[in-house]
């Protein structure tokens, strides 16, 4: 009998860890994941945000503070996540995560750059104290719900799909590093093609050009109208020849009378000059 009731304590105690252990689990889901499909929630109501990595010291350190902080957001009345940037690049690129660990205060859709100690205590005082109000929210042009950082969000994605193709091309397809580069050389120049064909189309349709049309053929009443004019041009230019023509040979004539005539006074002047000589 009494090697039946020693054992009793071992398994009492084992069956408190396994009931203690969904508890302990249940405590830390009071952090939100934030993802690209959820991140619209975060307009909604007050939040604070972590953005962190799993390989970041920094973030590591953080974790235990921010999950004590998880507790107490049910009675601040607010909701309290975390954002894993190595496996949501676009949220990275859409809030503008330069430095890690990076937390966040939202309120209505107003964000605010947390900068203060991270402790448990100083997260409670910002929320319960609203020292938030002293921050300046981010301008809405840069926020992450403008066009400018949805683009930011985009070009991030991006950039983590080619990476990650990238390792597959090398790792699991066997290609060498410069075949893969031009697979996304070749890649990058067809869509720039076909990009660059449907803003030809948008913009013919949207500013369509103007065509000319065929000039008419000219009838037979307007090539006789159009001819006449023609014409007179063409006597009159004929007639002033013909009188340009008349003119020359009057003018030769009275200049070939006026040479002699001249010549005749030569002659009769030379005898007088010579019988004044003789005198």
């Amino acid at each position: 009998m009494a090697p039946s009731g020693s054992l009793r304590i071992p398994v009492a105690v084992l069956l408190l860890l396994l009931w203690g252990a969904p508890w302990t689990h249940g405590r830390r889901s009071d952090v939100r994941i934030i993802t690209d499909e959820n991140w619209r929630e975060l307009l909604e109501g007050e939040w604070m945000i972590e953005f962190y990595a799993p390989w970041c010291p920094a973030c590591q350190n953080l974790q235990p503070e921010w999950e004590s902080f998880a507790e107490w957001g049910e009675d601040l009345e607010v909701n309290v996540a975390k954002v894993d940037v190595t496996e949501q690049p676009g949220l990275s690129g859409r809030f503008i995560i330069s430095a890690l660990p990076t937390v966040y205060h939202c309120k209505n859709g107003e964000f605010r750059r947390y900068q203060g100690p991270r402790t448990k205590k100083d997260f409670i005082n910002f929320i319960s104290e609203k020292e938030w109000k002293s921050i300046e929210p981010v301008s809405s042009w840069v926020g992450p719900g403008s066009v400018l950082m949805s683009s930011m969000s985009a070009l991030f994605q991006l950039s983590m799909w080619i990476r990650t193709y990238h390792n597959y091309f090398i790792e699991d397809l066997g290609l060498p590093v410069w075949g893969s580069y031009t697979v996304f050389a070749l890649a990058t120049l067809l869509s720039g093609l076909l990009l660059g064909l449907c803003m030809i189309f948008v913009a013919d349709c949207l500013c369509p050009s103007k065509r000319r049309r065929p000039q008419p053929y000219p009838s037979k009443k307007l090539l006789l109208e159009s001819s006449q004019p023609l014409k007179k041009v063409e006597e009159e230019q004929e007639a002033d020849e013909e009188d340009v023509s008349e003119e020359e040979p009057e003018s030769k004539e009275g200049i070939n009378t006026e040479f002699a005539q001249n010549a005749i006074r030569q002659r009769s002047v030379a005898p007088s000059l010579a019988t004044d000589k003789s005198s």
